[in-house]
This record gives C-alpha cells, structure tokens and sequence, in this order.
C-alpha cells in the first residue's frame, strides 16, 4: 500500500509535465478579456481559418505577456532532467524485485530414459519421470519480500533526494543568472551615465570660461597651449627653447590677459585629461559587457541541462530579484528533518531492510521441504509361470504396468558456520547503518546551523545595502550638481556613481545569498514538492 502511494506521488513529478496545457491556461485567461474581444470571436465565427489565425495571435500575445517563472521551470527540470528520470527507473526497477523475493523456487523436472529397458519382475523399465517441489521454512518469503519492500523504499527516498538536490541546483542557477542580469544592467547605467559625462566634459574642454561668446578664441588658445606643452620637451633637448613662442603669444594678446590665459591653460589641460580618463572607463565598460555577455550564455547553457532543454533555449528572468519569506526554528527545523529527510529515511529504510534480512537469515537454517512425484514407465515382457505369484495376485497381473509414486525430501543444515556467520554479518551491517544514521544527523544538524547563520547574515546585509544605496544615492546626486556648477571635480562624479553601482549589485547579491540559503533550507526540509 505504502509503495503504491509512494509510486503515484513519484509519477506525479513526471505526469505534470504532460497535463499541463500552456494553450488551455491562455485560452482561460483569454476568457477574461473585456467582452468587446468575445464579440469579435462570434462575429468571425463562420470563417474558421480567420478564427485559427486570431486565435494563434492571442496565444503569442499571452505567452509574451506571461513568461516562465522559477516554479515552472522546477516543473520541467522533474520531469525533463535525465538524473532523475534515471533516479526514478531504478526506484521502478527495484519495486519489481518484490514479487522476485516472494516467489517460491521453480519446480524440478528429472527425466531418465533407458537405452536398454531395465528389466523388472512384470514388465521392462524405459523411462523416469521425477517432479519436485522445494519449499522454504515458513516465514521466508513473507520476510524476503518485506526486505524487498524496504530496498525499493530505498531507492524511492534516493530519488527524492536526487530531485531535490536537483531544485536547490536550480534555485542556485537560476539566481546565479539574476544576478549576472543586474550585472549588466548596473554596466548599463555605468556606461550610460559615462557618455554623459564625456558629452560634458567635451563641452568644458571646448569652453573652459563658461563664455559661449569666446568659445572659438579659447578652443584656439588651448589648442595652441596643449601644442606648446606637448612639444616642449622635445623643442628643450634639440637645444631650441620655447620662449619666443611664449613672448609672441604674450604679444598677439590683449594687455591684462595673462592670469586669464594661465587659468585656460590649466582648464584646457584638466577638460582633455578628463575626457581620455572618460573614454577609458568607457573602453573598460564596454568590455566588461563583453564578459558578462559571454558569461551569460554560459550560465543559460548550464541552467538549461538541469531542465534538459537545448542550450540556446530562451530563458525568462526577473527585473529584481526579490526575497523568499522564510521563518526557520531550529528545534522544529530539526524535527521536521528526522521526519521528511531522504536520506535519514533511506538509512531508516535500510535498518528495516537489515531486521528483515536478519529472520529470513534465521530462518533459512531451518530445514527446507521438498514434495514431489516420480513416475515410471514400464513396458510389457512375455507372460509369466502362472505358478508364479506376487502379493496374493496371479502371477502376469502387472505386466506392463506403469507405477507412480509420490516423494517427500527434507534438507538437512548441519553445516551451521555459514549461517551464524550470516547472522554476525547482519549484525554488524545494523551497527554501521545506526552509526551511519547518528552520523548523517549530526552532519544535517550543523547544516542547518550554517544555514541559519548564512541566513541571518545575508539578511543584516540586506538591511546595510538597502541603507548605503539610499546614501549613496544622495552623494551621487549631489556630487553631479556639484560637477554642474563647476564646484566639483569629475573624479568624485565616477567615484559616487561606481559606489552607488556597487550597493545596488551587492544588495542584489545578499538577496541572492538569501534565497539560496533559504533553498538550502527547504532542501533539508524536504519540502519544495509541497510548494510546486
């Protein structure tokens, strides 16, 4: 009965897979459109390849509307992922060794022919039939299938671990790719706000005084300096100097203007070096773009083996990730794992399996009975003295007369060694496997402690991220205000944004941690079939 229950649950998993109906879920959601789209339906209802068109239309339109969510793609990895459907085949595979355990051994058949009939009193021997039947103490076959029973239990419980183990790796893949889309789209907003910036600087570098009117004499005056500076060094070791261009410079200008054209040497200066600075971690976004590009085509490929899907297949992620809601008590977290883990009850299965071993191991030094039938053909000789007598009968009554007798056998276990040694040995498997339980827990037990200090942890990081974003909003505000008026410096702009960039990612990723944690939670639990 347990088995039978066990097996539906498990086939389940995989039924899901063919009863879900993508196209009846959108046709129920298309029911709920205004009624104006019902009343174009029954007007188009004496055309029925206008209605299939409208209606394969509708459907693409609802299924771009509603992409796959991380619960569907669960659905389909437990009933697509080769692991477990391999996992489940073999919990199939050992249900049928339960009828195998109980059956009795097959019959034995001797047949003896004599190429030269034996000769009897009445009659010739040809041949022999003998037909036997062996058959255990009583109570082995009850106590093989129940250890039958417990190993398949075994198998069902290595399942369930497999498939869980399979949820939490696509819990841990699915937020692994979360996390790289808010990656990109961080880089996104970095490179955006970088072409701003360089649009700005390249305007402060063409006009450092601020004065549209002198845009043209200032260009061609930072021109000149940035000429000046540049070939200075080379102009001072040919033995040449640069101070005759300076005088003629100093000359062509207006009187008065020499503090003016040391300020716009220096602006013309500080505007080009903070345009290549610019377009550098312009370069340096775009590549690191590249990277998370190729780093995303990676981790689809890999997000979509576990759903046994090709590579390439398209996969739906969320704009934010967003937390799990979970409560963990550690002294009820603790006994709902005794109860629901797999793998303590696949040790609890297998203690079970060992008990029962242990009577049929008792039991199988008990004598075996054998009944059977031997039966044997005789043939007719010449008739007998009719002097001659056999039990009261005139002699010649039995010629040719085929006999058949039935056969009892009894096997007889004197040799005991083998047998208590059975015994000891089961002994001993029943000790490790109470060791290996004890064991297992105290594993499972540190490793919810782990998860709940991740957890807690993840969570405090959650709260300081959310606080340093806020702040560091505020200071990339202002720091761009402050470059706008010209009291600030394009450094502090970059450094603003890249710590506001770098908050956000790693709020992202404490809530990423905190959901893989919680995962891995459930996974102890055992209970991500209840929540699907």
């Amino acid at each position: 009965m347990t088995l039978n229950k066990d097996s539906e649950h498990a086939t389940g998993l995989f039924s899901a897979e063919e009863n879900y109906d993508p196209f009846r879920r959108m046709m129920s959601a298309g029911r709920k459109k205004p009624s104006v789209t019902l009343m174009l339906i029954k007007t188009m209802i004496e055309n029925r390849i206008i209605i299939t068109c409208f209606l394969l239309s509708f459907c693409t339109g609802l299924s771009a509307e509603k992409p796959d969510s991380l619960s569907r793609y669960m659905e389909t990895a437990a009933a697509n992922n080769p692991g477990v459907r391999s996992a489940f085949a073999a919990y199939q595979s050992a249900l049928q060794k339960i009828p195998q355990a109980g059956a009795y051994q097959d019959p034995q058949l001797d047949i003896g022919y004599f190429l030269q009939p034996m000769e009897l009193i009445d009659g010739r021997q040809t041949a022999e039939f003998r037909l036997m039947q062996m058959f255990p103490w009583f109570g082995v076959q009850k106590a093989a299938r129940t250890e039958a029973h417990h190993m398949a239990q075994m198998n069902f419980e290595l399942f369930r671990e497999t498939r869980d183990q399979l949820f939490l790796d696509v819990y841990t893949q699915w937020y692994a790719l979360c996390i790289l889309q808010q990656k990109m789209v961080n880089a996104e907003e970095n490179l955006s706000l970088l072409l701003q910036l360089e649009e700005l600087a390249i305007r402060r570098f063409a006009s450092p005084t601020g004065n549209p009117a002198s845009t043209s004499s200032a260009t061609s005056a930072i021109s000149a300096s940035t000429v000046q500076s540049a070939n200075g060094g080379a102009m001072s070791g040919m033995g040449g100097s640069a101070e005759p261009a300076t005088g003629q410079m100093q000359q062509a200008m207006p009187a008065g203007s020499t503090g003016n054209m040391s300020t716009m040497t220096g602006g013309a200066s500080s505007g080009m070096s903070n345009v290549i600075r610019i377009k550098m971690e312009i370069a340096e976004a775009g590549n690191a773009m590249e990277n998370l590009q190729s780093d995303m085509e990676a981790a689809m490929a890999r997000f979509n083996s576990l759903l046994g899907r090709p590579a390439t297949a398209a996969v739906h992620l969320p704009d934010t990730i967003a937390g799990i809601d979970i409560i963990l008590d550690i002294p009820s977290a603790l006994e709902s794992i005794k109860q629901k883990n797999p793998m303590l009850a696949m040790l609890d299965e297998e203690s079970e399996a060992f008990k029962a071993k242990a009577e049929m191991d008792k039991k199988m030094g008990l004598p075996m009975f054998g009944i059977g039938l031997q039966y044997m053909l005789i043939s007719k000789t010449k008739p007998a003295e009719p002097s001659m007598e056999m039990s009261g009968e005139p002699a010649g009554s039995m010629n040719g007369k085929d006999m058949l007798m039935p056969m009892i056998s009894v096997t007889i276990p004197i040799y005991r060694s083998k047998h208590k040694a059975l015994q000891r040995e089961n002994s001993l498997l029943r000790q490790a496997n109470r060791d290996k339980y004890a064991n297992t827990l105290n594993l499972l037990e540190a490793e919810l402690y782990r998860l709940k200090s991740e957890l807690d942890n993840a969570g405090r990081k959650i709260t300081l991220y959310r606080k340093q974003t806020e702040l560091a909003q505020s200071a990339a505000s202002l720091a761009r205000q402050e470059l706008v008026s010209g009291k600030g410096e394009l450094t502090a702009v970059i450094q603003a944004q890249r710590q506001l960039l770098d908050y956000k990612l790693r709020e992202s990723e404490a809530t990423a941690t905190y959901n893989t944690m919680a995962a891995g939670v459930r996974k102890l639990l055992s209970d991500y079939a209840d929540r699907l």
